[in-house]
């Protein structure tokens, strides 16, 4: 255990001593996985410090990309997309480039496309959505071992897909399109359109890059947008099943849900709405429960999800801290071990 200054606080930290007021009333108890909102919250009250279990010892998550390196590709794709202006793309090139180096950066990750990943909600970024649909698409298309051709237009495309939405004065971030007025509704379903129309007459992206920014939000059933367009190619469905998925964990369009709630979004929805293959290669290596999540399991224990296994993305290695009676404890349960123990139920 060690102290952590709250303003150094990623998000992902396990806490270890409760947070309590000076009247002594609980804030928040040791276990409880610091999210974003719950650090904000703690710097409103003026908390400065907390104990945090030391996350090596705790959990092990994987990521695709590193911390410090999405950052770097955040950054680098905001600057470049912040300063576009309508009918001025020279900077967008750049974006090939950025496209080429994410990657290249997940290709020399090991044994990339046999591991599970810790995929988790988050605000709604659109910079930081689009790097993470370059991340899973990318990794989507090297599992079907498509060309580099077609992995790197994936990526360009990623990037891209989602500049329309920089130009709308309409509030969509956690908020189901249904909540808006029609108007508004409209105008947002217009969102890939306007994206498309920046970079239909470039010619340093190729056509099959276009047509992924213009379908993304296009469905197999014709329930989808701009166009309620039925033939969809492979590659726009990788990208449409990516994004859809990511955006629900986000909030961008849509209420923010949990992991596990857009995986069955996505297992209710194959062969009808998405691509069945294409889900499930995606959901071979996203983490159902990703590392840090809390949950409640069949036997009404609490634990906290300590790593994955890799042929069970909905069968992690689980620490229980609390017995069916409350009782705190420290025993680890492998799922795949303990055949009749299931995750009941997601607390934190």
């Amino acid at each position: 255990m060690r102290i952590c200054r709250v303003d150094d606080l990623k998000g992902t930290e396990v806490l270890g001593k409760d947070v309590v007021t000076p009247e002594y009333n609980n804030l928040l108890s040791a276990g409880t996985v610091l999210k974003r909102e719950y650090i904000e919250k703690l710097k409103e009250l003026n908390v400065r410090e907390v104990y945090v279990r030391e996350r090596e010892r705790y959990t092990k998550e994987a990521v695709i990309l590193k911390e410090e390196v999405e950052e770097c590709f955040k950054s680098k794709v905001r600057n470049i997309l912040e300063r576009h202006t309508y009918m001025h793309n020279e900077n967008l090139i750049e974006l090939c480039q950025t496209a080429d180096y994410i990657i290249t950066n997940i290709l020399e990750e090991e044994h990339v496309v046999e591991k599970i990943f810790d995929i988790k909600e988050r605000n709604p970024d659109i910079y930081e959505h689009s790097i993470n649909l370059c991340s899973l698409s990318t990794i989507v298309a090297l599992k079907m071992g498509l060309s580099k051709k077609i992995v790197h237009d994936i990526g360009v495309s990623s990037l891209l897909h989602d500049l329309g939405l920089r130009y709308m004065t309409i509030f969509y971030e956690n908020k189901n399109l249904d909540e808006l007025t029609e108007l508004e509704s409209a105008e947002y379903k217009k969102h890939p359109i306007y994206s498309y129309s920046v970079i239909r007459d470039e010619n340093w992206i190729s056509e099959t890059s276009k047509n992924m920014i213009l379908y993304h939000h296009e469905r197999l059933d014709g329930s989808g947008y701009p166009l309620k367009g039925t033939y969809i190619s492979q590659e726009c469905r990788i990208i449409q099943i990516c994004d859809a998925f990511d955006e629900m964990i986000c909030g961008i369009g849509c209420k923010r849900t949990r992991v596990y709630e857009a995986v069955k979004y996505l297992r209710d929805n194959k062969d009808i709405k998405f691509d069945g293959k294409i889900v499930d290669i995606l959901l071979e290596f996203t983490a159902v429960y990703p590392a840090g999540t809390v949950v409640r399991t069949s036997e009404d224990e609490t634990g906290v999800v300590l790593y994955q296994n890799r042929q069970f993305p909905d069968r992690p290695v689980i620490r229980i801290t609390k017995d069916r009676n409350g009782t705190a404890v420290d025993v680890v349960k492998d799922l795949t071990v303990y055949g009749d123990l299931y995750i009941d139920e997601v607390i934190l």
